[in-house]
This record gives C-alpha cells, sequence and structure tokens, in this order.
C-alpha cells in the first residue's frame, strides 16, 4: 500500500507524514524525493533540497538549474520554466513516484502524487491534510519569521502553484474533497491525533 499526503501549505503535512512513517514503520518519501529527483536529472541534492513550507516549487527549482547548467540559486521573480521544460521534470518525477508505488509500505507527499497514482494504482490511501486558514497563517509566519501579510502572501503563492500544477498534469482540482479517503484537520485534532487517524484508516486497509 501507498499513502499520499496533500496538504494546505502551513497545515503541517510533512509531520504528520512523518508521524504516519515511524508508526506503520513505512520509507516516507518527501525530502529524499527531492534528492532522488535531483540524482536523475544531473542536479546535486544540496541544490534543491529544500524544507517543504519555505521552497519554491520543485519543478521551479529543478528547471531553473537546468536550464543554466550551473549551480542553482533561488531569485523571486526569475523567468519561469517553458512548458517543454517543465514537461519532461514532471515525467523524471512521475518514474520515482511510480517506483514508490511499485514498491509499496510507503508515505509520499507531495509532488502531485495522488493525481498520478489516482490513474495507476488502485491500492492507495489518499489524504488530504488542511487547517483553518488563520492556523496555517500563524505557523507560518512563527516558522518562517515573516509578518501575517507577508505569510498570506505566501499562502496564495503556494495553493496556486500547487493547484495549477495538478489541474495542468492531470486535469484534477487538487482541493476537491472527491479525490480523497480521508481529509484531516490538524487544526482541530493537531498533528499526533491526526497521524493516528491515518494509521488507523491505513491498518484497515491493508
Amino acid at each position: 500500500m501507498v499513502i499520499t499526503i496533500t496538504r494546505q501549505y502551513g497545515a503541517g503535512g510533512s509531520e504528520v507524514a512523518r508521524l504516519v512513517a515511524e508508526r506503520l514503520g513505512w520509507q516516507l518519501i518527501d525530502n529524499e524525493f527531492v534528492d532522488q529527483v535531483a540524482q536523475r536529472s544531473g542536479i546535486e541534492p544540496g541544490e534543491v533540497a529544500a524544507r517543504e513550507e519555505r521552497a519554491p516549487s520543485l519543478i521551479e527549482r529543478l528547471v531553473r538549474a537546468l536550464a543554466t547548467a550551473s549551480p542553482e540559486v533561488f531569485v523571486p521573480g526569475a523567468t519561469p520554466a517553458s512548458e517543454e521544460q517543465e514537461d519532461e521534470l514532471v515525467t523524471t518525477t512521475e518514474h520515482v513516484i511510480a517506483e514508490a508505488g511499485m514498491v509499496g509500505n510507503v508515505v509520499l507527499v507531495g509532488r502531485g502524487a495522488q493525481a498520478y497514482l489516482a490513474r495507476s494504482h488502485a491500492n492507495a490511501l489518499h489524504v488530504f491534510i488542511v487547517a483553518p486558514l488563520e492556523n496555517r497563517l500563524e505557523a507560518l509566519a512563527t516558522r518562517l519569521g515573516m509578518s501575517q501579510d507577508e505569510a498570506k502572501q505566501q499562502e496564495e503563492k503556494m495553493e496556486a502553484d500547487r493547484d495549477r500544477y495538478v489541474q495542468r498534469f492531470y486535469k484534477r482540482s487538487r482541493r476537491d474533497p472527491a479525490n480523497y479517503h480521508l481529509i484531516v484537520n490538524t487544526g482541530l485534532l493537531g498533528y499526533s491525533l491526526a497521524a493516528d487517524v491515518i494509521v488507523g484508516l491505513a491498518n484497515t486497509r491493508s
């Protein structure tokens, strides 16, 4: 079985995924996922690895690195990736997701894994981690050392980027609850109890 974790920005999806993987004894593919894609793309992992709540999108960073053929440094406002470049890197990303799906006992965080595996992997549990906007903005402002207004701007950009990615490549709405087996609100449950709920459902399906 594979568990995919889709998350609202600032809702703690990576932390919940880590707890789920620990409690099930499964492999977590989150930042390691960045390393695998970077290795396959010929880019040093250190150039693209970053905490998921403060980094630009994986695709943006990899495309910039490939396009310049030099050590990548994220610069706000840089020229967006071309569709051809993005298509190529999404294909690389999908190979890693597919391999994880074949191995099983994996928790996959983000990267469109839910939308990709929905077409080809019946034995998957798709989870959407959400939280009230005020909770997410407070968490982001604290974690990233920014004002509430800055956190709101960052939240809007990241959510729009994630929505666009899933819509463009998989023709699905990332926020549609019908795409998920389970929606968990960390603002009400907290990270630990949210992980317990996911683990409990996974155990009933295994």
